[in-house]
């Protein structure tokens, strides 16, 4: 099958890639691969996070081909637990010692027209919710974490450091909490779109380093991102972390003792709260979809994900469906 790896900081389209056979032992079942998304963690998997060698790709959907969901549209949960180890049954199966990871960790992802996942991961797409939507199910599940982590309320004064793909979805996730937002960023075109999802925005730059923030929220994809929010939040608030990046950061951690502030990492979250606001139209995610590109021109596709001001860049799997913009090249 095609299918697009990473080896040693190198990427490489193949056409005869070995299908995945799924493991009965592991519940496993076979999905064929509609849409797949491309996402900061990809880039930072290609520069050596997570020493990952094989198929990228984890935000994707498509069509299960065998098991109780045989025929129908899914996406899927990216943790591939054990099911039996204390954190597993614990109910903190992302956290299981003995996971693999689709596309991260020690199993191979989506870039590929075919991918092995455990039936348990999966989740029915309903009909309302378009194949190039359904592509943000998983990232706008992680943003939905963030209301099962933090207390919100009309009260909570927000601020999401960063306009890319997560920083958004995240501002309008807190927003559809109550929460007065607030997202800084660089890129003036990604910043028109949250204004447009009518969501406050500012230049990073030209933000005020006042310290009135009871949230804030690291979207940065930077090392430094931390260092900033450190710089914003108020005295006995609250950071949420949703950056990961290959390279290490430097951090003062006298001010966070000081000033009693709560550092919360923040990492996958519930596919069916995501689905549900896709399918209800709770949160835009079109605006969002920059390019979508064939599987076979996969290295020009990462690398205009790469790119100052790139918004969401798309793999279209499966050339035949409709798509909301037109396949590049």
């Amino acid at each position: 099958m095609r299918a697009v790896t990473v080896a040693d900081g190198k990427l490489a389209f193949t056409r005869d890639h070995p299908r995945p056979s799924p493991e009965a032992s592991l519940g496993e079942v076979l999905v064929r691969v509609e849409r797949a998304g491309i996402c900061d963690t990809d880039l930072q998997l290609i520069k050596g996070y997570m020493n990952f060698r094989g198929v990228l790709g984890h935000e994707f959907v498509g069509v299960a081909q065998s098991g109780s969901y045989a025929g129908r549209r899914v996406a899927a949960e990216i943790n591939c637990s054990c099911a039996r180890c204390e954190m597993c049954t614990g109910g903190l199966a992302n956290h299981c010692p003995n996971r693999t990871v689709l596309g991260i960790l020690n199993h191979d992802g989506a870039f590929a027209d075919y991918i092995a996942v455990p039936e348990r991961n999966l989740h029915v797409v309903p009909g309302e919710i378009g194949v190039d939507e359904a592509v943000f199910i998983e990232p706008l599940a992680a943003a939905c974490q963030i209301p099962r982590q933090v207390p919100l309320d009309k009260r909570t004064r927000a601020l999401v450091l960063g306009d890319g793909k997560l920083g958004n979805l995240v501002a309008q996730v807190l927003r559809n909490h109550g929460c007065q937002v607030l997202v800084a960023g660089k890129h003036p075109e990604k910043l028109r779109i949250i204004e447009r999802l009518g969501v406050g925005t500012e230049q990073i730059n030209q933000l005020r380093r006042v310290r009135n923030y009871t949230l804030v929220v690291d979207c940065t994809g930077s090392p430094t991102g931390i260092a900033t929010a450190l710089e914003l939040v108020r005295p006995r608030g609250t950071i949420v972390l949703k950056t990961t990046v290959a390279h290490a950061a430097e951090l003062q951690l006298a001010p966070i003792v000081i000033d009693e502030i709560t550092l919360v990492g923040s990492r996958c979250g519930p596919f069916p709260i995501a689905i549900e606001a896709l399918r209800a139209k709770k949160v835009e995610v079109a605006p969002l979809i920059q390019d979508i590109y064939r599987l076979t021109d996969a290295a020009q596709a990462i690398e205009a994900a790469g790119q100052p001001g790139a918004t969401k860049i798309l793999l279209a799997i499966d050339e035949s469906l409709p798509s909301i913009k037109r396949l590049k090249p």
